[in-house]
């Protein structure tokens, strides 16, 4: 059964805590990491009826969108809303834990979701945050033992575009003298050897080297393998706030917009533009993107889509000549739910876990009647 510090490792290859933005805080709210998470449940908040329904669950780990905790707390007391949920989670043994603008900002998050749910084609990050950080892996190791290495590390290999498993191997002779104390694998203490060896190289991420290195390291059969680690001016992904991409036809503002209000179940929303107005390169982020309007109006978008919105962002919208549709912050984060279900409940049973369960949690409702 998998620990929550496991989970937290699983949520953390999913959306890697260190994308969240500065002012954001993601990751394990309440609880202890070595305590069992057999019964997992996925919600867009920590709410009271939330938490109760999670505990009633017979869960033990609660993950959320939006964290419970974002700012450093003076007091704990049950008198605040917050402090009695923390009360009420620490007694019943359930642990919370969050993934906020990581998600939205991660390859695969809630930004790419949302952008599928609606149609969206050859999507980007609307305004890039980060580059993920590449580095180059070279490791030496006895002919004969290549396969197993490169079984190790290809795992941990950054894909180029649309191909994975990238490496460059090449056949050389390596050298050393075993002293004494050492229990070589090959040859005697005291005695030169040459080796018939091949240097294997990839490209992998900075923030999962270290990773990549204790696998190699377990897969090696010398006792003190030789490895290089080279920085490099090469970019990796560009990652991001928001997307940007196109639909595969023009449509109507009004078209999309009602489109947009059945594909996410939306009570309702509103919309600013002419109804009439063609369509076809489309901005978007989930939640509350008005912060990036400007972003969305200087990339050529002909409308922004996400929640939130208000009038005065609304005229600036209007001035700038950008529709915009409101489709409200519930709907547009609600679908992560389902989402992260099926992921963390599919990387559990890759990770060999059996007796454990992920359930959504199908209690929530957007908190504004329309």
């Amino acid at each position: 059964m998998p620990k929550t510090s496991d989970i937290v490792g699983i949520i953390n290859k999913i959306a890697p805590m260190s994308l969240a933005e500065g002012w954001d805080n993601p990751g394990l709210q309440v609880g202890d990491p070595g305590a069992e998470a057999g019964r997992i449940m996925v919600a867009l908040d920590a709410t009271s009826d939330v938490v109760a329904s999670a505990i009633a669950s017979s869960c033990q780990l609660l993950v959320t969108h939006h964290p419970l905790i974002f700012k450093p707390l003076k007091s704990i007391s049950t008198v605040t809303r917050q402090g009695s949920l923390i009360h009420t989670a620490i007694r019943a043994g359930l642990s919370i834990v969050s993934m906020h603008t990581n998600y939205d900002i991660a390859t695969g998050g809630l930004n790419d979701l949302l952008s599928r749910k609606i149609g969206l084609l050859d999507c980007v990050p609307l305004q890039v945050t980060a580059a993920q950080e590449l580095v180059k892996l070279v490791v030496f190791v006895p002919a004969d033992h290549i396969e197993q290495i490169k079984s190790a590390l290809l795992p941990h290999a950054w894909s180029l575009g649309n191909y994975r498993d990238c490496s460059f191997a090449t056949a050389g002779e390596g050298t050393f003298t075993p002293l004494e104390g050492a229990d070589p694998f090959i040859g005697m203490v005291g005695i030169p050897q040459k080796v018939s060896e091949q240097r294997f190289e990839l490209l992998v991420e900075r923030r999962t080297l270290p990773r990549a290195i204790k696998a190699f390291m377990a897969a090696h059969p010398y006792e003190e393998p030789a490895y290089d680690v080279y920085s490099l001016l090469n970019e990796g992904e560009k990652l991001g706030l928001g997307r940007i991409g196109h639909l595969p036809g023009t449509l109507t503002l009004a078209d999309f917009a009602g489109q947009i209000k059945k594909t996410l179940s939306a009570p309702g929303l509103r919309y600013v533009g002419d109804p009439s107005a063609l369509l076809y390169k489309v901005a978007l982020c989930s939640g509350s993107g008005a912060s990036l309007l400007h972003e969305a109006a200087r990339a050529g978008a002909d409308v922004l889509v996400t929640g939130d919105l208000k009038y005065h962002e609304a005229r600036d919208a209007q001035d700038l000549g950008i529709a915009l549709i409101d489709a409200g912050h519930f709907p547009t984060e609600i679908i992560m739910v389902a989402e992260m279900t099926e992921q963390i409940g599919n990387a559990i049973c890759a990770a060999g876990y059996k007796d454990c369960q992920v359930v959504p949690c199908c209690i929530e409702t957007d908190p504004f009647k329309i």
